[in-house]
């Protein structure tokens, strides 16, 4: 199935694209769309802002959307940075600050007590304003430096409790307390909140493009919430 990404974000692009590639989609950005879009994150939660952004996009070229909002939720924290993650520091997308106000937030905060989890919603639209969001959750831990070269955002400093294993072999416990920068890209999809998310959303599609339904919550105005129940 051809799907146009709705976002602006190189780094989520690729990695959006990597992963439905793998499950035999294609993917066009936005630009390859043809919309210029950059709608306002206004919703209060990850699966509102998903949605405003895939129905935004999918109203501008009439194509099937998806469109991806996340962000780390660490515990010490009360949630924070949560839907506010890209702006942390309060600029849009300057990753080194972010993780820098991160860091000073969580000063003084032992191990045991840096717990985190990334959480990513995934909305899809289709032309007549159909949609669907499903959860991903990945949780871990804030480590106290950054680590790795790979990935964007807080993936140096986000340390997930498990692993993919090379060959599709499934997880495995992060016992070496590897970053997500730190890990493949097949490391990290097997296990990421975005790779979650869209495992999820793989498994509903069928159902979703046949008749609308999948198995989940109605969270209003057409758009079906499928929740990642295992991560609570």
């Amino acid at each position: 199935m051809e799907f146009v990404a709705a976002t602006n974000n190189a780094h989520k692009l690729a990695e959006m694209r990597r992963i439905l590639v793998r499950m035999g989609h294609t993917v066009l950005s936005q630009r390859e769309a043809g919309v210029l879009l950059e709608p306002e994150e206004t919703g209060a939660t990850f699966e509102a802002n998903a949605a405003i952004k895939a129905q935004a996009v999918c109203e501008a070229c009439r194509k099937p959307t998806i469109a991806d909002d996340s962000g780390l939720c660490v515990d010490a924290l009360d949630g924070a940075p949560g839907v506010y993650s890209a702006r942390y520091c309060g600029r849009h997308g300057d990753d080194e600050a972010n993780n820098d106000k991160l860091l000073e937030e969580l000063a003084g905060v032992p191990e045991g007590k840096r717990a985190a989890r990334f959480v990513s919603s995934i909305c899809v639209c289709l032309p007549g304003g159909r949609c669907a969001v499903f959860e991903g959750v990945c949780p871990g831990r804030v480590g106290f430096v950054r680590r790795g070269t790979n990935g964007f955002g807080y993936d140096p400093l986000f340390i997930p409790d498990e692993v993919g294993v090379p060959g599709g072999g499934g997880t495995a416990e992060n016992t070496q307390g590897r970053s997500y920068a730190e890990l493949s890209a097949a490391e990290k999809d097997a296990i990421s909140h975005r790779g979650r998310a869209m495992e999820r959303m793989e498994a509903e599609l069928a159902r979703f493009l046949a008749d609308g339904s999948v198995i989940g919550m109605t969270c209003g105005n057409a758009c079906i919430t499928v929740a990642d129940k295992a991560e609570g």
